[in-house]
């Protein structure tokens, strides 16, 4: 019998209800990146007409400050992430809004695939398939009933 390699195995109801409290956080997450990307770009662009210049033109100020948004909005979706993280859940793709959820399907080890904007978690896929190998939750699934809405 293999060994369960997540920290935390969820049923699909228990998935469900960690799914809406970790929306608000991956959301968070999603515009913290959203922003440090932003001054990522800004900052790309300064180091851009400096070195055009020759160097000449270098507005220190700015720089830093650019510089400290960047470092500020990684931090803060960094830190988001772990709070998602430390419920259990693995986050896949903070640019897709991705996360999956470790459990159990008919005895395998599967991960419950939720993508943020979907309404509920309606699919499941193996560990080692990913995204693309998405499969829908059906009634029929083991453990697997979609929870009441």
């Amino acid at each position: 019998m293999s060994e369960n390699p997540f920290a935390r195995e969820f049923t699909l109801d228990e998935a469900e209800r960690a799914r809406r409290s970790i929306e608000p956080m991956l959301s968070e997450a999603i515009e913290h990146r959203r922003t440090a990307l932003d001054f990522e770009g800004r900052l790309s662009a300064l180091a851009r007409r400096i070195e055009y210049s020759g160097g000449l033109a270098l507005r220190r100020a700015k720089a830093l400050e650019l510089r400290h948004g960047f470092d500020r909005a990684t931090e803060k979706a960094r830190a988001a992430v772990e709070k998602i993280e430390a419920v259990g859940c693995l986050v896949k793709d903070l640019d897709l809004g991705l996360v999956d959820f470790p459990g159990k399907l008919n005895g395998e080890d599967v991960l419950w695939c939720w993508q943020l904007g979907e309404d509920r978690i309606r699919f499941w896929h193996r560990p080692s398939e990913g995204f693309a190998g998405r499969k829908p939750i059906s009634p029929g699934d083991a453990g697997a009933t979609p929870p009441v809405q």
